[in-house]
């Protein structure tokens, strides 16, 4: 199904695609190719709308949330907006402070994607972004699949450049599994993550460098632990971040668990890329969808990708992808109630 979502400020229309398997239902829309809505039953029967998001195209153009985007060329953070490619250095558009976030302003959050096919189960989308675009170098083509199946929903990212470039594509929907309007739920819900290190940040969020063990530290998911129980700990990375908004290793699937106990629904991660950044909404604050008002913390995003500024240290898995070679990435949000 298709409908009408709204008018952007270009006066072209944007709209909202509904894909469902089974017993789930999503909604996407072009604008963003953004994940809006997301129907998933507990074990009750009941179905909720687990995902952050707005009514109109208004909301997620004013907002700094990137609710369910798809973010790229390169998610998360890059120091100091620049790096070397090839000899070269390439300067990208800096939208927080001296760094770019999520590859900088008029993000592909905020652009009309083309809608290639709308099946029943699974909706097509691409992008063009040419050469130059927020600083980076080549013409790009990028294709995202949003897949839903009897048990979760699975997103594809497909991309080439004809130039060598950077290529990190993620989702930021943010869960409540409780259902997006309960949130005082959000930070009860249960995280389980084996990963053994995380990225600890300065006080721009850029990472360090070094790679630490969560062992004995307020970072360790290991074992599964309510989001909130440490969130409050004196441990630095906390309070440089005002919450978790770090990335954490993944070298197995599932990547992690996220569990609601009081309405059975669990999501697993399972992921391709080499990390994945959990991030608790330290700053959601303001008018929702279905006439909430967000508050702080009322949701978790876990974005996969690449680590933060990777750019810049060689020795962390790399986004640089050469000139006409296939970028492809694959990320599945599984459930269980």
């Amino acid at each position: 199904m298709k409908e009408f979502f709204g008018t952007l400020p270009t006066g072209e229309a944007c709209h909202l695609y509904t894909i469902r398997s089974g017993r789930l239902t999503a909604q996407i829309t072009d604008l963003g190719a953004t994940l809006v809505r997301l129907w998933v039953p507990d074990s009750k029967g009941a179905i909720a709308d687990v995902v952050l998001g707005y009514d109109s195209p208004e909301g997620y153009l004013a907002s700094g949330t990137y609710f369910g985007a798809t973010v790229g060329r390169n998610a998360n953070r890059i120091a100091t907006s620049s790096f070397v490619l090839d000899g070269k250095t390439v300067v990208l558009d800096a939208n927080e402070g001296p760094n770019s976030l999520h590859s900088g302003p008029r993000g592909y959050n905020v652009r009309l994607w083309d809608v290639q096919s709308h099946l029943e189960d699974r909706i097509i989308l691409s992008l063009h972004s040419p050469h130059g675009d927020q600083g980076f170098p080549g013409n790009a083509h990028i294709r995202v699949t949003y897949l839903m199946e009897a048990d979760g929903i699975r997103i594809t990212y497909d991309a080439v450049s004809d130039r060598d470039t950077v290529f990190n594509l993620t989702n930021h929907s943010y869960f409540n599994l409780a259902g997006h309007e309960m949130q005082d739920q959000a930070m009860k819900q249960v995280l389980m993550m084996p990963a053994r290190f995380f990225n600890p940040d300065d006080a721009a969020n850029i990472p360090t460098g070094e790679l630490r063990p969560v062992d004995g530290t307020p970072m360790d998911f290991r074992e599964p632990k309510a989001l909130g129980r440490d969130i409050a700990m004196d441990y630095e990375p906390l309070h440089l971040q005002g919450g978790y908004d770090h990335n954490f290793e993944v070298f197995c699937n599932p990547a992690a668990i996220l569990t609601d106990s009081n309405s059975g629904r669990s999501m697993a991660v399972y992921t391709d890329c080499p990390g994945i950044q959990v991030y608790t909404g330290n700053f959601t604050e303001g008018a929702g969808k279905d006439g909430v008002t967000y508050v702080k913390r009322c949701g978790v995003a876990l974005e996969t990708q690449f680590y933060p500024d990777a750019v810049h240290h060689p020795e962390w898995p790399q986004p640089f992808i050469k000139a006409n070679q296939p970028y492809h990435s694959q990320t599945k949000y599984r459930f269980t109630w």
